[in-house]
């Protein structure tokens, strides 16, 4: 039961991260659905918040550049997939804020956010 509302407090994420992969080649991984294909590098290369990343995470899905960029960024990406778990609808907002709060003390606003810190840390397969 808890595990369906972490699903559902997820969903306004995972349904952009559904329409941000329209055409693409999608698997289940262990209940993240990953995408890869065109409109997901466009998203990626252009829309994200660090243009050119191999991978973002929105709600349960990741998208990626390609297959090697999902492979490659799993475990960084299972760990996005868990605060969008505990944070629901507001991770995305919230990640916006570390990273302007980031930049604007001076720090790397991706490298610096609160998010990918926990992230990186967390790793057990950092890239």
């Amino acid at each position: 039961m808890l595990k369906i509302l972490k699903y559902l407090w997820a969903s306004p994420n995972t349904l952009l991260g559904l329409l941000c992969g329209i055409g693409g080649k999608a698997r289940l991984v262990d209940g993240v659905i990953e995408i890869h294909g065109p409109l997901a590098r466009f998203v990626l290369n252009r829309m994200g918040p660090c243009r050119g990343a191999a991978a973002m995470t929105l709600g349960h899905v990741v998208i990626g550049q390609d297959q090697h960029c999902l492979d490659s960024s799993q475990s960084h990406e299972r760990i996005h997939v868990r605060q969008y778990e505990s944070f629901g609808p507001f991770f995305i907002p919230i990640y916006f804020w570390c990273s302007f709060h980031a930049w604007r003390t001076g720090r790397d606003h991706y490298r610096d956010n609160f998010f990918e810190v926990e992230a990186y840390d967390n790793d057990p397969y950092p890239g």
